[in-house]
């Protein structure tokens, strides 16, 4: 059987959800400073179901996303904070990796709003250095356009990390990006990370994709989000995740079932992405495990 790495699920989701308060656009990042602890909470409880990595909750920490917002002189601080309540649910668990996770610059599902890329790759290279510095890898996060990829990568291998490229597709083609650009387009490009994978995409979509990314001969995998379908109102300035609704159809048993499709297909590497909880990923683990994987 095969090993396969269990990521963990949707911090920003389920920090809305335990915070209680009205989603900001700086989402998560916004919870974790107001908060204490309750990022370090979320990981802990994603170790607990199962997952073998922690995603630090530094996805939207960009220089351009906190213009306006009040914290733009803690941008260095936020990182760090991201890191150590990563560091300290490992710890108390005992075992797993961080992934320093880096998300799009501008806005989630905007391609059109990436810079050029020679500000892109510097902006990409100081967030890649300030997560270098304490975790074990990289993840860029819902790369949504050939040009996005390129510059992030660019900015990551900056560092001595592996990285891992984790692009975003249609909800309604899996065979392209959000950018409307053939998801084929990518490959040349995502041959220089280490890993390849589709990640904020209806689990449908996801799997449309799997075969596409298997061609470059890389770990793969994916990690669904279990949104409806991405609204027009969300792809307006600065987006707030109360624009989203969660679907009725994507509890613990049925995503898990997307997940071992994937498997399946060759994918060593799975997980969640938004409104995937904890439950989704014991269920995760439950599955593998009850079909003889070991989750590494």
């Amino acid at each position: 059987m095969t090993q396969v790495t269990l990521l963990d699920g949707g911090m920003g989701q389920e920090l809305i959800h335990r915070a209680g308060d009205r989603p900001t656009p700086l989402w998560s990042t916004q919870v974790m400073a107001e908060h204490p602890g309750m990022v370090q909470g979320v990981h802990a409880d994603f170790f607990a179901a199962g997952a073998t990595i922690a995603t630090t909750n530094s996805y939207a920490i960009h220089r351009d996303r906190l213009e306006g917002t009040g914290l733009e002189d803690q941008f260095s601080a936020l990182h760090a904070k991201a890191i150590a309540e990563a560091q300290a649910a490992r710890a108390a668990h005992g075992s797993g990796k961080i992934a320093g996770g880096i998300g799009p610059l501008g806005a989630s599902y905007r391609p059109d709003l990436h810079p050029p890329s020679d500000v892109a790759v510097r902006l990409f290279g100081e967030v890649a250095q300030l997560l270098a510095e304490e975790c074990d890898f990289l993840v860029l996060e819902t790369v949504a356009s050939v040009a996005h990829a390129r510059d992030a990568l660019e900015g990551a291998r900056q560092t001595d990390l592996p990285v891992w490229l984790s692009l975003t597709v249609s909800d309604t083609d899996g065979t392209r990006l959000r950018s409307g650009e053939p998801l084929t387009e990518t490959l040349e490009v995502a041959a220089a990370a280490d890993a390849v994978l589709i990640n904020c995409s209806a689990p449908e979509a996801v799997t449309e994709a799997m075969p596409v990314i298997a061609k470059l001969g890389k770990p793969f995998g994916g990690y669904a989000n279990a949104f409806e379908q991405i609204t027009e109102d969300f792809l307006k300035e600065k987006p707030t995740v109360d624009a989203l609704k969660a679907r009725r159809d994507m509890g613990p048993r049925a995503y898990a079932g997307y997940v071992m499709q994937w498997v399946g297909l060759g994918a060593t590497i799975v997980g969640g992405c938004c409104e995937v909880s904890p439950a989704h990923i014991a269920e995760i683990a439950r599955r593998l495990e009850a079909v003889g994987h070991t989750i590494v």
